[in-house]
């Protein structure tokens, strides 16, 4: 069972920052206006929330949800990732943070092989729930579509640098 102990500090950090860019991706997708932002945003914070009341929870996840809650580490967290998507142009974070979810992907492989396809699962679910949280298209919240054909594409990408397969 893999834990924080795994690995080192900065990669422990990119690791519970990959929800949070999970997040960022499908967003910079398609960024549906104010309420859309905010709803998806509220999705990626309740994934933490449900995992670490699941018993069942992969404990990669589980361990992410349980620290985030430690200060140091949520310092650490946003200095590594503004650092990482410091100057990246609003057209490229999309395709930046799916770069950052496969090295993520690759971490978690060589560093927890045993937990890491549960974890990918996991991460790749933030990202579909994020995705279904904001109606595209609308106007304040009302019309559109739950999930875009850009968010789609942007799922698959999501899938595909994960290594995860349909549910």
């Amino acid at each position: 069972m893999a834990s924080k102990a795994a690995f080192t500090p900065e990669e422990w950090a990119q690791i519970v920052a990959s929800p949070m860019v999970a997040g960022m991706a499908i967003t910079a997708a398609d960024p549906g206006g104010l309420w859309s932002i905010l709803r998806e945003s509220i999705a990626g914070g309740s994934s933490l929330v449900r995992v670490k009341q699941d018993v069942a929870a992969n404990p990669l996840a589980k361990a992410i949800a349980e620290d985030v809650e430690n200060a140091d580490t949520r310092t650490s967290v946003r200095d590594a990732t503004q650092a990482k998507f410091k100057g990246v142009q609003v057209g490229e974070l999309r395709a930046k943070a799916i770069e950052e979810l496969r090295s993520v992907a690759a971490l978690v492989d060589a560093k927890a092989p045993a937990d890491a396809s549960g974890f990918k699962t996991w991460l790749y679910e933030v990202a579909q729930r994020t995705a279904e949280a904001g109606k595209e298209g609308g106007f304040l919240g009302f019309g559109g579509v739950a999930v875009s054909d850009a968010e789609r594409a942007t799922l698959a990408e999501i899938q595909a640098a994960l290594g995860t397969r349909s549910a």
